[in-house]
């Protein structure tokens, strides 16, 4: 209760954590607090119409969305979660199976009363998606799914054997230890290392990313997200076991990243997969090339 109190008092000071390089989300949207499965998620909502929520992955928060959520709150109401344990949501010790954080979001669409959805995810968020979808297939309409792999999944045995992804295994006490207070230092390889341009993530953004992933417990959890990869495993084949996801995916990768094989991870879970590529990016495809990666989605969901 403590770390989401804390949590809401963080939301009341949102400005102290923003920078110019990140855009605002248009004026016409709201941020909350919503109360769901034993935790506080900090929630962005905003426009009328059918709804779409986008989640956002590790090295990110919601904010990401922003460019997306402009276009879309012309003709959607559009919600935007921090995960569980992320950006300005609270810290419980517990709960980051991606199966227990995809009951945090079918909370939050509760709360909204909101019944069904299109869904658009990246990193992270895809694996959270999948349990949304695997678990609650009938309040997922559409599904855009971005640039990482699903965990016990088609060519993930491969993906942990990638030397681009030792991060996956890297958590525990003395890990905390060595990144408290280097944050950014830790933050930079990732935008360096799996970007097509490092430069096309300016100062201002890497500074606004690094002050959230700065905050209290935020380092820890983002680890805990990593230390549930082996039990998310079992909990995807045993979604699988029960057969594939039947609404449309479009399944987009980053063209210097996992590009066209985003596709076939995807076929491997769900039946209506279309694919595309994200020109002149690597993973951070909100940061490297928005105006593409916006007008893929919009798209999709407009067909």
């Amino acid at each position: 209760m403590r770390r989401i109190l804390a949590a809401a008092l963080v939301a009341l000071f949102l400005p102290t954590v923003s920078s110019s390089a990140v855009l605002p989300f248009p004026p016409s949207f709201h941020a909350q607090q919503i109360t769901t499965n034993g935790t506080a998620l900090h929630v962005r909502v905003g426009g009328h119409g059918p709804a779409v929520v986008l989640l956002h992955g590790f090295g990110d928060s919601g904010d990401m969305w922003a460019p997306v959520a402009a276009k879309l709150v012309k003709d959607h109401t559009v919600v935007v979660p921090d995960l569980r344990g992320m950006g300005l949501s609270a810290h419980p010790d517990t709960g980051y199976t991606k199966k227990n954080e995809a009951v945090d979001i079918a909370g939050v669409m509760d709360v909204l009363k909101i019944d069904r959805a299109e869904l658009v995810t990246h990193d992270i968020g895809n694996m959270v998606g999948y349990a949304l979808a695997a678990q609650y297939p009938a309040r997922i309409t559409k599904w855009v799914v971005i640039d990482a792999p699903l965990p016990g999944l088609g060519n993930w045995a491969a993906q942990l054997s990638n030397p681009k992804t030792w991060h996956f295994n890297f958590h525990g006490p003395d890990e905390e230890r060595l990144v408290a207070g280097r944050e950014r230092i830790y933050l930079d390889r990732f935008w360096n290392e799996l970007s097509d341009d490092p430069k096309r993530i300016d100062e201002a953004t890497r500074r606004h990313y690094a002050k959230l992933y700065a905050m209290p417990h935020a380092i820890h959890d983002a680890f805990e997200q990593f230390v549930a990869f082996p039990q998310d495993g079992v909990d995807n084949r045993a979604f699988l076991a029960k057969g594939k996801l039947t609404m449309p995916v479009l399944a987009l990768g980053g063209e210097k990243s996992y590009g066209a094989g985003m596709k076939t991870e995807l076929d491997f879970v769900a039946t209506n997969v279309s694919g595309g590529v994200i020109p002149n990016s690597g993973h951070w495809v909100m940061e490297e090339n928005p105006d593409a990666t916006t007008k893929l989605i919009v798209d999709f969901l407009g067909k």
